[in-house]
């Protein structure tokens, strides 16, 4: 009787992608906030983001108990802080060169959920609504379709880092971490449906 063993850092138990993972380091800082229906789905891409870049962050958001480590963080004098989030007066990714303060550090966070959720968690916490939002503009189509209903042209977690990696011209970390995402999405379903995937 064969007995699979989960792996700890990716979570696939037949197709481990852990040999494909990349170590980067990067200029800006990144703070996953998982809403708490998101941090286990075996769906979830944040999971890339946070194994792969030393400056990454996960925090868990709660309407009653805000993450005070990350609201720290954002407080600090020499931080800047873009919430990637659409809103009605977004700054572009094609404005943020000559928007951002670039003597301070930057600080982007991204909200790990489905966008239903992302927009409660935003409307629920004054302390999200009160941050300058960053809009993400790409020609790129998104190449996540691992879960039903979604909503044309949104981008997942994993997508939205590679493409603000791009847009603060740090392509190199920005391709080696597109590589492992497509690895990601090449193993998936055969993991989903419990076998090892064969080419």
């Amino acid at each position: 009787m064969d007995i699979f063993m989960t792996c700890s850092i990716c979570g696939f138990t037949h197709n481990c992608i852990c040999a494909h993972q990349p170590n980067l380091s990067s200029n800006i800082e990144f703070a996953l906030l998982y809403h708490e229906n998101e941090r286990h789905k075996l769906t979830n891409t944040g999971k890339l983001l946070l194994n792969s870049l030393s400056n990454t962050t996960e925090y868990t958001w709660q309407r009653k108990e805000p993450p005070q480590a990350l609201i720290s963080k954002i407080n600090q004098a020499d931080t800047e802080t873009w919430l990637l989030f659409p809103s009605k007066e977004p700054v572009l990714s094609s404005d943020f060169h000559h928007r951002h303060d670039p003597s301070k550090k930057q600080l982007f966070v991204l909200l790990d959920a489905t966008w239903q959720e992302a927009k409660k968690m935003v409307n629920k916490s004054p302390w999200l609504k009160a941050l300058p939002c960053l809009e993400i503009q790409t020609d790129e189509a998104s190449r996540y379709h691992l879960r039903r209903n979604q909503s044309e042209g949104n981008l997942c977690t994993c997508e939205a880092g590679i493409e603000v990696l791009e847009m603060v011209k740090e392509p190199e970390n920005a391709q080696a971490l597109s590589c492992y995402y497509d690895q990601f999405l090449t193993v998936f379903q055969a993991e989903r449906s419990g076998h090892k995937f064969t080419s």
